[in-house]
């Protein structure tokens, strides 16, 4: 009766690390495609900044729109990663507390009028997105060798 208790234990556990990687492999996807479209945004601004145009500064700002809307999505995946996390009884150091870094999206447009702002907006933005790259990465890395 042990073994076979133990045995089912065994499936469940990797069943729910399975789930934890297939949640933290969208999360980085998500995660990925926020860092293209904020990097893509970023070469606009500094075109925009040394006198682009009304043209560069709507496509700078459609940048930023998707980079917006990419985030925001890569926040959700984050916190279902962080909930499938939590289903998984791994050691501690492979755990992460991930809200940290969910609130990346909620400050990136606060009624910014310079041209500057909005490109040291952008930087921040990225920052925290290729942080958060990083950790989802370790701890994937973590998830499927343990």
């Amino acid at each position: 009766m042990k073994q076979r208790e133990k045995m089912r234990n065994t499936q469940i556990m990797r069943r729910e690390t399975q789930e934890a990687i297939l949640a933290g492999e969208d999360a980085l996807e998500s995660l990925i495609a926020a860092q293209e479209r904020l990097s893509s945004a970023k070469s606009w601004g500094v075109f925009d900044m040394f006198g682009g145009g009304f043209i560069a500064s709507m496509v700078k700002h459609s940048k930023m729109n998707e980079a917006a809307e990419l985030m925001e999505e890569a926040k959700e995946r984050l916190q279902r990663f962080q909930r499938e996390l939590f289903d998984v009884d791994v050691p501690q150091e492979f755990q992460m507390e991930i809200s940290g870094f969910l609130s990346f999206a909620d400050f990136f447009f606060d009624g910014i009028v310079a041209d500057y702002l909005v490109q040291s907006k952008i930087n921040d933005a990225r920052e925290q997105v290729d942080d958060a790259i990083e950790r989802v990465r370790k701890i994937l890395g973590d998830l499927k060798k343990w």
